[in-house]
């Protein structure tokens, strides 16, 4: 049917209201997101000023726990079932939160929260290293190889190794890269074994990190004592680590990812280490020399070559049809979104 002419309407975007509305919406919770990771170290530098590393950690969980579990109940979902993925989820509840958020607690007993937001940008880099021994699909190109050198490269700026690290607590510095190891091997662990689990995200986050609370709950009494008196600021510290940092925002995350996709969404990681340097430079007055910048502009570029895919190849020609491109074979989707970046 032809409709009659209309006089010409006003410039508008080619977007529909909701979609419009939906794509504000995600870039909004994608600066929450990268604020509330960003102000994470921050919140852990804060929390060991009141409470031990292991209480800290201990309390990030349980909090973050609390959140997950809520909205596993208002979505009616249920937590996975089966050994075998209990079983995988204890192994990544271990590498990606018990761990990691353990040695970052006590990394930044002796080291700025900058430097250890900077080190948590090292991720996509072991992730790399590590994928080419451990999935044999994964080959670099040129250009990853490339970024994985120059992310290097960035560490050693940062850590001024021209000047022999003087001044530098190397202790709390290899702490901080051996939590972000531990982020890369729990990621490649969770890529080859809960990848086809059948269960959701969030019903797998939140049995992941309550297995990881209740690692803490064994460990913890054996290597603290209960404060004397509670502070508030690092109490208020701790439960905002807890559940804004990993609770809310795994939240958060998801939304993103549904919306975006995971390329787009994994983008927050190189927004991290920015916000982490300037809160604590602006929060609790960490010293900031050039190459600390420098170098951690170095290192998120190298990041970022080293998550670059490779070009889809050409389909050879066949008589009568056009040519084609061949799409390369989908990654199998991870248990639960990405964090790397976060996932501090």
């Amino acid at each position: 049917m032809t409709l009659p002419a209309a006089p010409p309407a006003p410039a508008r975007s080619p977007l529909p209201a909701p979609l419009r509305a939906r794509l504000l919406d995600w870039r909004v919770r994608f600066g929450v997101l990268a604020l509330i990771w960003g102000f994470s170290f921050l919140f852990i530098k804060v929390g060991t000023e009141g409470f031990a590393p292991f209480q800290v950690t201990f309390g990030r969980l349980l909090f973050g726990t609390a959140v997950l579990a809520a909205a596993l109940v208002v979505k009616r979902d249920r937590l996975p079932r089966g050994a075998r993925v209990w079983g995988h989820l204890a192994v990544a509840a271990f590498l990606l939160n018990a761990l990691p958020f353990s040695l970052f607690a006590y990394a930044e007993l002796t080291i700025p929260s900058t430097l250890a937001g900077i080190c948590n940008a090292t991720t996509p880099l072991w992730g790399m290293l590590l994928s080419l021994v451990a999935l044999s699909e994964d080959r670099p190109t040129r250009v990853r190889a490339a970024g994985l050198g120059l992310g290097f490269i960035g560490v050693l700026t940062v850590l001024g190794a021209w000047q022999g690290f003087s001044g530098l607590d190397v202790t709390g510095t290899a702490l901080a890269l051996l939590a972000s190891l531990s982020y890369a091997v729990g990621w490649i662990h969770v890529r080859r074994t809960l990848g086809g689990s059948g269960a959701s995200h969030l019903s797998l986050a939140t049995g992941q990190v309550g297995l990881a609370t209740l690692q803490l709950a064994l460990v913890t009494p054996f290597f603290t004592t209960l404060p004397d008196s509670v502070e508030v600021l690092p109490l208020l510290s701790v439960i905002a680590l807890g559940a804004l940092g990993t609770g809310w925002a795994m939240l958060l995350q998801y939304g993103v990812v549904a919306e975006v996709g995971p390329t787009t969404a994994s983008m927050v990681t190189y927004f991290i280490p920015v916000i982490a340097t300037a809160a604590g430079v602006a929060f609790l007055g960490e010293h900031l020399s050039w190459n600390t910048p420098v170098g951690a502009l170095v290192v998120l570029l190298g990041a970022a070559l080293t998550q670059t895919r490779r070009a889809p190849r050409r389909a050879p020609a066949t008589a009568g049809a056009p040519h084609a491109r061949t799409a390369p074979p989908e990654p199998p989707a991870p248990a639960a979104p990405r964090k790397t970046p976060a996932r501090i």
